[in-house]
């Protein structure tokens, strides 16, 4: 029975305070309202199932991207090496150039990543389904294709690994979750058939942070390849593990908030997160419809305009879809180029890495320029994204199948999809046209700048341009001494990525930058990171696996 005391005490929980009489008032016609609340739970949504409420990151303002050109990459001259691992680790570029002249057969080459898989998976955790036959089969024809003089373009051949939230045709896709571990789908995703038209080679599932959060699955803890003590970070955990650890040429991963960037920041790979709507989804779990991304987590910048142009593309089996072009020359000139940065990021906290990293910007040659953002909540934005994510999720709520999830702290995903259910529907709304408001701050940013540089938190950016839909290179920038540490958290009411710990021994971990930019402007974005990870010269430092 619901009494004026109740709804007292349920005002502490969404920081309003009414009156005794309008709480009165209220007693007699609270009652269709829970009432049409609890009919609604009765029907249970696929999660499948997409909002009526469409997400479009595209203002009056932005501008309508080119016509498709054919991309234009850079040409290799370097021999095919003897050596496995030499082979293993290089950059999709030169995999793609000795594939394509003979030097390299898909055949060997998927040998070579299923032969690093099971000498190292049992040390990483970040391959949760190995598919050798199939992987083996799929070389062998994409070998006798080439035979025949078919090249299907520069994925043909190259081995990836798939982030386990992808649906695939009678293979387990468990979504890092116990609930889920023996979910078996009859379809492939889009991104599946996508890559699959453009020659490359499944190799497996890649884990996933349970339900897209963090680097806990059913399965264990994925390992950063840089130091086995600590995780991967997430929820691209697999993907960019194996990546960094040589065991696919590149994988696939998704971000709502970070799960691209933040394991290519702690793996030291090469993340970048498209611009909203660009990748098809279809077939994809859901965590947020209106913040989901996917994009290619690699060994070197270029490599992820390769993937990205295989993705690219509409398709209406996603709603939130967009048609646009994507073009992309390495041989392009940057001359001209704004960078922005915001000062405050390179202020207290930052580090070497962070100072060195805007220096080589600046001496590209390119205008680098002072920014600033408009003083928004930014963070408040988070609570849309555990609204939409308890929403996904809600019969693991309601029928408590989420007390089977490994991970149960403050800041997991069961404690954190319970406190969405006390979320204000009004605030909501209201967060939807905060949302607008801070879209229409980063397209005035990106007015004035071409580009933005900062570190991975840089102020309220990665907040900000998830929400916003904008797109996010980040790359390696060089190492830091580190004790292992923690991992991401959302117990604070924003994300926090791990602190260091105060004692223990020190490892040589990667450390990176991050570059934003326009809507669609994905082209220039990887141009411009193309430079920079020359001018830092790290990207080809490989981990020190155990032997």
């Amino acid at each position: 029975m619901i009494t004026t005391e109740s709804i007292a005490a349920a005002e502490d929980l969404l920081a309003i305070r009414y009156t005794p009489a309008e709480r009165a008032q209220m007693l007699d016609n609270l009652e269709g309202q829970i009432a049409s609340a609890v009919a609604r739970r009765a029907v249970v949504l696929d999660n499948a199932m997409p909002t009526a409420s469409r997400f479009d990151p595209r203002l009056a303002t932005t501008p309508v991207p080119p016509p498709q050109t054919k991309p234009v990459y850079s040409s290799v001259a370097a021999a095919c090496p003897a050596e496995d691992a030499d082979i293993a680790f290089a950059p999709l570029t030169h995999l793609s150039a000795w594939m394509a002249s003979g030097a390299l057969t898909s055949r060997r080459l998927t040998e070579i990543y299923l032969a690093r898989i099971a000498a190292f998976n049992p040390h990483l955790f970040c391959y949760a389904t190995v598919m050798s036959e199939t992987a083996l089969a799929e070389a062998d024809a994409a070998d006798a294709l080439l035979a025949s003089g078919t090249l299907l373009g520069p994925l043909h051949g190259i081995p990836y690994g798939l982030k386990d939230l992808f649906d695939t045709k009678g293979v387990v896709t468990g979504w890092g979750a116990e609930p889920f571990q023996d979910r078996i789908p009859t379809e492939d995703a889009a991104i599946v058939h996508r890559l699959r038209a453009a020659g490359a080679v499944l190799l497996g599932k890649t884990t996933v942070g349970a339900l897209a959060y963090n680097d806990i699955w059913y399965g264990g803890r994925t390992r950063n390849p840089w130091n086995l003590e600590e995780g991967s970070s997430g929820s691209s955990a697999g993907s960019a593990s194996a990546t960094a650890a040589g065991l696919c040429g590149f994988s696939i991963g998704t971000e709502t908030l970070g799960s691209i960037t933040s394991p290519s920041q702690r793996c030291g790979t090469t993340g970048l997160r498209p611009t909203f709507g660009r990748v098809s989804r279809a077939g994809a779990m859901a965590l947020c419809w209106s913040l989901d991304k996917v994009g290619p987590i690699c060994r070197g910048v270029e490599d992820t305009a390769i993937v990205l142009a295989a993705l690219n593309g509409f398709d209406p089996a996603d709603r939130g879809s967009l048609g646009a072009s994507f073009n992309f020359d390495a041989t392009a000139s940057f001359e001209g180029l704004r960078i922005g940065f915001l000062p405050e990021a390179f202020g207290e906290g930052a580090t070497e890495v962070d100072h060195a990293a805007l220096a080589a910007a600046r001496s590209l040659g390119v205008d680098v320029v002072e920014v600033a953002l408009p003083d928004l909540p930014y963070e408040a934005l988070m609570n849309i994204l555990y609204a939409e994510a308890a929403a996904a999720f809600e019969p693991l709520t309601l029928s408590d199948l989420d007390d089977t999830l490994t991970w149960q702290d403050d800041g997991a995903w069961p404690n954190t999809f319970r406190k969405a259910r006390f979320l204000s529907a009004v605030d909501h709304v209201q967060l939807d046209r905060l949302r607008y408001q801070v879209m229409l701050a980063l397209d005035a940013l990106f007015a004035d700048v071409d580009l933005l540089i900062g570190p991975f938190m840089t102020g309220p950016m990665l907040v900000a341009s998830n929400f916003t839909g904008h797109p996010c290179l980040h790359l390696r920038a060089g190492f830091l001494e580190l004790a292992t540490r923690g991992a991401a958290s959302l117990g604070a009411g924003k994300l926090t990525t791990g602190e260091p710990g105060a004692d223990g021994p020190l490892f040589k971990v990667p450390q990176g930058i991050s570059l934003w930019c326009r809507l669609f402007d994905e082209g220039r974005l990887v141009n411009f990171g193309i430079a920079l990870e020359r001018a830092l010269g790290v990207a080809s430092a490989r981990p020190p696996l155990p032997a």
